[in-house]
């Protein structure tokens, strides 16, 4: 399974396009600012799952905060990381991740592309990914995960 993730495009959508043509994505990731953009992709490309969360520029969007969910044998937490305070650390967000007992954080907000696996102690480990903005900066980035048999093959972020 291959999962595309995008975040911060403001309106920008030729990149998320020319990435899901390239990709061939079996499902995609919105993480807000512009939840408008993630649903006009999902009308695009009708048979491509498209899950998102809002951010600090959706205004009064009803797509909901946070979503919390297990897709290919991993627990995924999508925030767009406002809420968590982001630009100042992670700990917020990584916190909020382990109380869902998520595998995979993602986040965006800060349009920069990050990614650190964290070890929490055991055999216990956190992946965290902002994907940066796909379509606002001048290095336009998105991230991808890809999953087979519940084990992650690739996990990171790459530019436009």
């Amino acid at each position: 399974m291959k999962i595309i993730v995008f975040s911060d495009s403001h309106r920008e959508l030729d990149g998320m396009r020319r990435v899901i043509d390239r990709e061939k994505p079996d499902y995609v990731f919105h993480l807000g600012d512009h939840d408008s953009d993630a649903e006009q992709i999902s009308r695009e490309y009708q048979s491509l799952p498209v899950s998102m969360v809002r951010g600090n520029c959706d205004g009064w969007s009803e797509t909901p905060k946070t979503l919390c969910f297990t897709l290919g044998g991993k627990r995924f937490f999508l925030c767009h990381g406002h809420t968590y305070g982001v630009k100042s650390g992670y700990l917020r967000a990584i916190y909020a991740a382990r109380e869902q007992d998520a595998e995979i954080l993602l986040f965006g907000h800060t349009h920069e592309a990050y990614y650190e696996c964290a070890e929490l102690g055991g055999d216990r480990q956190l992946h965290i990914l902002n994907p940066g903005s796909c379509g606002y900066g001048w290095q336009p980035s998105y991230g991808k995960i890809r999953l087979e048999a519940g084990v992650i093959q690739e996990i990171g972020y790459y530019k436009i």
